[in-house]
């Protein structure tokens, strides 16, 4: 009996990158995001300084009075409050992940960095 183990995934091509070494770097006032892009997908690394708060350090790029990137997140460090329009408030810790669509505000909770990785909305953090 024969088995085949190929995966659906098996048609693309093999690819390794590193967050050390980002496509694309954005540095903003107490944070900076990654961006790499594997199998045409950015998917970023946000590295949040104790401080960082959405409102004051990104909101000025953004133009926006909120937060309209959506999110799909894996918190690796750090606590990091969200707020979202409706006023749902959440508090993230490392091992959690996060799904938020666009309406939120965001704030490093504590003295420890956050970091999170990032599969949708990337693309569009910290952009004009």
């Amino acid at each position: 009996m024969s088995i085949d183990h190929q995966h659906p995934a098996s048609t693309q091509r093999t690819e390794h990158k590193s967050f050390g070494t980002p496509d694309e770097t954005r540095s903003f006032e107490r944070g900076v995001a990654e961006i790499l892009t594997v199998g045409g997908t950015p998917i970023g690394r946000l590295v949040l300084q104790p401080g960082w708060r959405w409102s004051e350090h990104v909101k000025p790029i953004a133009g926006t009075d909120l937060c309209e990137a959506p999110h799909f997140q894996y918190h690796v460090s750090g606590e990091l409050g969200i707020l979202m329009a409706d006023g749902t408030e959440l508090v993230a810790r490392p091992g959690d992940v996060t799904s938020l669509p666009e309406g939120h505000d965001a704030w490093v909770i504590g003295d420890e960095p956050v970091v999170v990785v990032d599969w949708w909305g990337a693309s569009n953090y910290a952009k004009p």
